[in-house]
């Protein structure tokens, strides 16, 4: 599909669940999402997220963050994101990376939620009412767990290599992209290109294959994760990295920049 329509699947309020930067970001869905002028969106970052995020956070499009960490690496902090925790202008979920992965991974087996022991002791539990700290009920001793409710996005979002001609997409390594799928209503992806043959064909590329019975839509994107890193494909183009997180320090040049990546200005 053309990326425009793409974006016109991802509704207003859904909640969206988005990779971390090294693990395939669909940087080329921000501008149609920008030009429909998305809103109130959920982001669940899986389980970090970075200049994705920030600028969907910096163009008004965001109402809750769900993340272990907000971060653009190397350039420094996320500018929009700080100001609009300081400023309330956001939800923040603060959370842990494996308490997003049990959240998600329990969505996939249909669960209501996945116990876990590491968030004992720790202060985050004051400040999320929605997990719940038991006694474990097979202990004879005093044994608290935690339980996560199951995350359930309504759209998976995010960028590949390749997929096929029948809809399955290449993913390599990167089994949370599978996880985000799987505990997804719908699932979106834009992939640098389409490749001829049936990735589910053999047991070796088969393996590193999404199916296609898990992807809703498909967009051709060439170079669609840049600035951020693609596996086996292209690196962080650490200077665009260096000079959003400049331009994001004022919200009067953040502006500007949305609106040029938006189309809405010259570059």
């Amino acid at each position: 599909m053309p990326l425009e329509r793409l974006a016109e699947l991802i509704e207003d309020g859904a909640k969206l669940a988005i990779p971390a930067e090294y693990a395939g970001v669909s940087m080329a869905m921000v501008p149609p999402l920008l030009r429909r002028g998305a809103k109130d969106l959920h982001l669940v970052c899986v389980p970090t997220a970075g200049i994705q995020a920030d600028i969907l956070i910096g163009a008004g499009a965001v109402a809750t963050v769900e993340t272990s960490a907000l971060t653009l690496g190397e350039a420094g902090g996320a500018p929009a994101f700080n100001r609009a925790v300081k400023s309330g202008t956001i939800r923040v979920m603060d959370a842990t990376c494996p308490a997003i992965h049990s959240g998600l991974i329990a969505s996939q087996k249909g669960a209501p939620f996945l116990p876990m022991r590491g968030l004992i002791g720790s202060d985050i539990l004051a400040n999320r009412p929605d997990w719940k700290v038991i006694d474990n009920p097979f202990s004879d001793a005093p044994d608290p767990v935690v339980l996560i409710p199951a995350i359930t996005p309504d759209v998976a979002l995010f960028h590949a290599p390749a997929a096929d001609r029948f809809g399955n997409v290449q993913i390599g390594r990167r089994r949370e992209l599978a996880t985000m799928a799987y505990a997804s209503r719908r699932t979106i992806v834009t992939v640098e290109r389409i490749v001829d043959g049936d990735l589910m064909a053999t047991e070796a590329s088969a393996a590193g294959t999404l199916p296609a019975l898990y992807v809703d839509a498909i967009g051709v994107a060439p170079r669609g994760a840049a600035p951020c890193t693609l596996w086996g494909e292209y690196e962080t183009d650490v200077e665009a990295m260096k000079a959003y997180a400049r331009a994001a320090r004022s919200p009067e040049a953040l502006a500007d920049y949305i609106d040029a990546l938006a189309g809405r200005v010259p570059a």
